[in-house]
């Protein structure tokens, strides 16, 4: 009787985490999000987890128009805290990790000069993440002007649409990119060597990049967006955004 109990009450926990959620992830998540889908299914395997990338400014952008995602991990604070201040989250938003940027090329570069390098002569192109969407692009702007390097070097900036892609433009594109760092930590960029062809930025140059999370209005009574919401919050995630580069609050 007691077995029939118990697999009663597991047919029930199953049904209810069976189906899929659509979340909203910031670009720079893009490497960390398959390992963190794979633990969230070890706990609710019959739940699909379906992922859109892009910038958080053109993410909260399709939000405000009605895009049918139930969750919103953002590249900074400001949009979800947006999303919220509009009645489109249902809960306040949360930092789930915090990123830092990286200086990346295909080139071994001279990386003792710091941010002065990009003052390099030999410089053409220098790839960042477009500031009036990417936070990550934000941070990279922020960075050069308290270096006072910013002037110097403006013209020879090239924009991409979010923080992957500025990774692509970085080795195809430009002699320098400023990539988030947890991009660092995909299989494809091994190849690629820490005081080499990479550097972290100094932190002491730009404001912590805090990453929110929100639960939108869509989701408020979806009980596998709220199981998603509160994983990404929990010890397991954390040490799996550790091991992707990130800082966890």
């Amino acid at each position: 009787m007691l077995k029939k109990v118990v697999l009663s009450s597991a047919l029930l926990v199953s049904s209810l985490f069976s189906g899929d959620i659509n979340i909203a992830v910031a670009a720079n998540v893009s490497y960390a999000i398959d390992d963190l889908k794979k633990e969230f299914n070890k706990l609710y395997p019959n739940t699909n987890v379906k992922v859109t990338l892009g910038s958080s400014g053109k993410l909260t952008a399709q939000i405000k128009n009605g895009a049918p995602y139930d969750l919103f991990m953002a590249a900074n604070m400001k949009y979800p805290q947006a999303l919220y201040k509009d009645d489109l989250a249902v809960t306040r938003p949360l930092v789930y990790a915090q990123g830092s940027l990286a200086y990346l090329s295909k080139k071994a570069l001279d990386f003792s000069k710091g941010i002065e390098l990009v003052k390099d002569k030999s410089f053409r192109k220098i790839a960042i993440a477009n500031p009036k969407t990417a936070p990550y692009g934000t941070a990279s702007v922020e960075a050069m002007k308290n270096a006072k390097v910013y002037k110097d070097i403006e013209k020879k900036l090239i924009y991409a649409e979010s923080i992957s892609q500025t990774v692509t433009y970085a080795l195809t594109a430009a002699d320098v990119g400023f990539i988030a760092k947890s991009s660092l930590f995909s299989d494809k960029m091994s190849k690629y060597k820490q005081g080499v062809n990479w550097y972290s930025v100094d932190t002491k140059l730009y404001t912590p990049i805090n990453q929110g999370i929100v639960l939108l209005k869509k989701a408020q009574s979806n009980n596998e967006a709220s199981a998603f919401y509160s994983f990404i919050l929990s010890k397991k995630a954390k040490k799996i955004f550790e091991e992707f580069g990130y800082l966890v609050p």
